[in-house]
């Protein structure tokens, strides 16, 4: 692994410009976005200003032609202020946007890609369905073939952006029941007739990033509005969630990193017995394994960006990221509280947030049971 990314001046300035854009235009409204779960979508169109809804995007598509190195260092520092808009980032980077970079033919790419890496447009991504999360080739959303037209009919579910997306890469069942190869992804505008949206999910954490169901009733899309060819979609999907796992432990990192900075001020300020309380060794051996934790979080995260940077293998990496990160983020919080003791229970302090937003990363894009099966397959292959 190169460490030179920690010295790199780009990298710091990068580093720092998500920082200060998170402090000015996110910290400020975290809170009240939270309570009403306001999905704010004039800040995401401002991140798009800012290079950060397109970051992967090469610039010829209007993109910012930066690598995994500099959107992990992206994704944490947004994170760290707020993981409903880091989750928004994340999900609009690397799942729709990425989809259509990777896998979209020219006249798609250059169609769609500048209007999402400017955030002129918001994406979605649709693979979840009421019955089927993990077992996706269960998956009984469908579409029929018809002339020059695939008729689309189903229900896609906790879906971020489902409401305010400007257009979503759907995957859909093409041929049969727990056929890999039967499954197909097309690009859907909103608008499209028959494509709906349905109610904003009420969650524990991450509320004011859009959760809600995409629906589909005979929504009829040209043939033209696949991504590769029918039968691909399966495959293209794996490769798509290696890459968000990546997304994920970004978040979790930058959430832990949150709850941590604010228990190290916070142990400096409250005195208890006539001293700091970062004094005593209950404390201080708290802070040491949240330090620990997070650290080897992040050299497993960067790991798995230099290696997808490389167009190396990188799946055993990314979901062993996803899997420590995503954890220790629920661990971190979890002691920032206690930290903070009856304070850390209230609203008037950043770590009870920290703690409900970080226990999706533990669920989405593949759960934690997920990551331990991908990773377990990978280590036992050939043996």
């Amino acid at each position: 692994m190169n460490f030179d990314i920690y010295s790199n001046e780009n990298m710091k300035m990068i580093e720092q410009s998500a920082r200060d854009f998170a402090n000015q235009y996110i910290k400020p409204h975290i809170m009240e976005w939270d309570e009403a779960q306001i999905f704010p979508v004039d800040t995401m169109k401002k991140l798009g200003e800012y290079g950060f809804m397109g970051v992967l995007v090469p610039e010829e598509y209007g993109g910012s032609g930066l690598g995994y190195q500099e959107y992990i260092t992206i994704i944490t520092e947004i994170g760290k202020v707020c993981g409903s808009v880091g989750l928004g980032v994340a999900a609009h980077n690397s799942l729709c946007t990425n989809h259509i970079l990777q896998f979209g033919n020219e006249e798609q790419k250059q169609k769609y890609l500048p209007l999402l890496a400017s955030a002129e447009w918001i994406g979605a991504w649709g693979l979840t369905e009421p019955n089927t999360g993990s077992d996706s080739l269960q998956m009984r959303c469908v579409a029929e073939k018809d002339g020059d037209y695939y008729v689309l009919n189903g229900i896609k579910t906790f879906i971020t952006h489902a409401i305010s997306g400007d257009v979503a890469v759907v995957l859909t069942r093409t041929g049969s029941l727990g056929d890999s190869h039967g499954i197909s992804a097309f690009i859907v505008e909103k608008g499209t007739p028959g494509f709906s949206a349905g109610n904003k999910e009420n969650k524990l954490g991450m509320r004011a990033s859009e959760t809600a169901q995409l629906i589909f009733e005979n929504c009829r899309v040209h043939k033209s509005q696949m991504l590769g060819s029918e039968g691909d979609g399966f495959i293209q999907a794996m490769k798509i969630l290696d890459g968000g796992r990546i997304s994920i432990a970004s978040l979790g990192l930058g959430i832990a990193k949150g709850a941590y900075e604010a228990s190290v001020q916070y142990s400096q300020e409250r005195e208890q017995f006539g001293k700091s309380i970062n004094k005593f060794q209950a404390i201080a051996f708290k802070l040491a394994d949240m330090a620990t934790k997070i650290t080897s979080a992040e050299l497993l995260t960067r790991q798995a960006g230099a290696l997808k940077d490389a167009g190396e293998y990188h799946t055993k990496v990314a979901a062993m990221a996803k899997y420590i990160a995503s954890e220790i983020s629920v661990e971190v919080s979890t002691d920032a509280i206690q930290i903070f003791g009856g304070y850390g229970y209230t609203k008037d302090y950043p770590v009870e947030k920290f703690y409900r937003d970080s226990k999706l990363l533990t669920i989405g894009e593949g759960t934690t049971e997920i990551q331990k099966l991908v990773i377990s397959r990978e280590i036992l292959k050939g043996k």
